[in-house]
């Protein structure tokens, strides 16, 4: 009989905890954001004065981590050169293919672009875009090349919903990847 007593206080002493636990404190809960999936990056390049288009492709079907890209292009590019450069980012885990470029401009107030070429002097990006703020986006931009050289061109695609600043800071990479550079 004591131990009947002992297990229904205990479990009247688990309820109690329980049922204090679930007060609801009247304010709302917002999700987490959450970073895209991007399972494709296409930059293109268009040179200026001409009809000249370049793709350069990076695909991973599973996204970050787990299998190797099945496509890592190296950009390529005329020395002394600018071009029209605009960025395409895609989720193709799904069905039919998601295309993340349109909610990037459609929350562009949450996402930034970063372009970073190392060494510098191999490539400038100036933004040709901006958000509601005045903060730029960089899904389409000016890429100036410099002389012929080899490097990296980093891509970072910043997720900062609430806090966008034009810098990279702060947020989370829903991007980030280090293309091979080639100025030719």
């Amino acid at each position: 009989m004591k131990m009947n007593r002992k297990l229904s206080w205990a479990l009247l002493f688990g309820v109690a905890i329980t049922f204090s636990q679930c007060k609801d404190s009247g304010e709302e809960v917002k999700p987490d954001e959450e970073n895209e999936l991007i399972t494709s990056v296409v930059l293109t390049f268009i040179e200026q004065g001409t009809s000249n288009v370049t793709s350069f492709v990076y695909k991973d079907a599973d996204g970050d981590g787990g299998n190797a890209p099945s496509r890592f292009d190296t950009v390529a590019l005329k020395p002394n050169t600018t071009y029209t450069m605009t960025t395409e980012f895609l989720d193709e885990s799904k069905t039919p293919v998601s295309d993340i470029t349109e909610e990037i401009s459609e929350e562009s107030d949450e996402h930034l672009l970063i372009y970073t070429p190392s060494p510098a002097t191999l490539l400038t990006y100036t933004y040709g875009d901006a958000d509601v703020n005045k903060f730029p986006i960089g899904l389409t931009g000016k890429a100036v090349t410099g002389a012929k050289g080899i490097g990296k061109l980093k891509v970072q695609l910043r997720h900062q919903p609430g806090a966008k600043n034009g810098k990279p800071e702060p947020g989370s990479d829903d991007v980030n990847l280090d293309f091979n550079l080639k100025i030719q």
